[in-house]
């Protein structure tokens, strides 16, 4: 689930962070790193469930329409099938699924009518109404309409209001659990039962990778500022966005202390988190820096890297 550039961007939060507050030491930014990227796993299952349960209601809606004395066309011909498909259905009978529901408190935080008041607004989209007007159903347009429905909550600033409210992770994590969850919705029904399981993140990018880069930056911060001053031609050190001085620093730390991370791939990937969460001229002004960093620790012989082709 968590790529290195999603990693690379948590460890960049958590040191704005310590930047920012004084009293948070290495210590406590480590712990809240590990906390953070169980959350956005949590955060995942946690979509998936509001979007099997939003599915359920589907059977309340049928008995209603059933029970109606002037019932439209569509009513007639209504069925569960938003529910009652092979992709929710794998969902709904999903043990890791549901073991975690439990373990999380899903079902404690969302009430019924928060999924009632979600079904109802889809409900009335014209993509649910051409859904229930195809005949039978098949695990491609289970697929479409369940990714339908999620691009419909993503949408509603209720749907995000509330996940907000219990994850103030959301606003940090909504497009790598987005990502997510379509890879997800669109992979079902699996002949492999564990395949949310393997949406945890992995030991060698959370830990070998992102909190080894969190500790060795906080560590080397000094000797990482040493080496990225002398290319500051006409900046003031003091006065460079903190996001720039965060992504030079984790980015010579890279350089240095990452043998198997090509550095091309290394500079890539801070230019390019530089365009999303710094200042608009951040782009070159990183790629300038870093390209200057690279050719003189190369010239030094400090760039240690393993296997072929991974310094150019």
């Amino acid at each position: 689930m968590l790529s290195r550039r999603s990693v690379r961007v948590k460890v960049m939060q958590f040191l704005y962070a310590m930047d920012r507050d004084v009293d948070l030491n290495a210590s406590v930014v480590t712990k809240r790193y590990a906390e953070r990227i169980n959350i956005s796993f949590e955060l995942l299952l946690f979509n998936i469930y509001i979007l099997r349960e939003i599915t359920r209601l589907s059977i309340d809606d049928k008995r209603k329409r059933k029970a109606k004395h002037l019932p439209t066309d569509l009513d007639k011909i209504f069925t569960t099938k938003l529910f009652k498909n092979d992709v929710v259905q794998f969902l709904v009978n999903d043990n890791y699924l549901n073991s975690k529901v439990d373990k999380f408190g899903f079902a404690d935080k969302l009430d019924k009518d928060y999924f009632k008041k979600l079904y109802t607004e889809f409900a009335a989209t014209e993509p649910y109404a051409v859904f229930i007007r195809q005949e039978g159903s098949n695990i491609e347009n289970s697929v479409e309409i369940l990714l339908e429905l999620f691009r419909f909550c993503r949408q509603s600033e209720f749907y995000n209001d509330v996940i907000e409210d219990h994850y103030s992770a959301w606003i940090d994590d909504k497009s790598l659990v987005i990502g997510a969850t379509k890879k997800i919705l669109k992979s079902l029904p699996s002949l492999d039962r564990d395949v949310l399981s393997t949406y945890f993140p992995d030991d060698e990018t959370v830990n070998e990778y992102g909190a080894e880069l969190l500790a060795r930056t906080i560590q080397e911060k000094e000797l990482l500022i040493d080496i990225i001053k002398p290319m500051l031609k006409n900046w003031d050190h003091e006065r460079l966005a903190v996001i720039d001085t965060i992504l030079l620093n984790m980015a010579v730390c890279e350089f240095l202390f990452f043998e198997s991370i090509p550095t091309k791939v290394t500079l890539n990937e801070y230019v390019d988190i530089s365009k999303e969460y710094s200042t608009p001229k951040s782009k070159e002004f990183i790629n300038g820096v870093l390209d200057q960093v690279l050719k003189k620790l190369d010239t030094e012989g400090k760039i240690k890297k393993k296997g072929r082709g991974l310094i150019e």
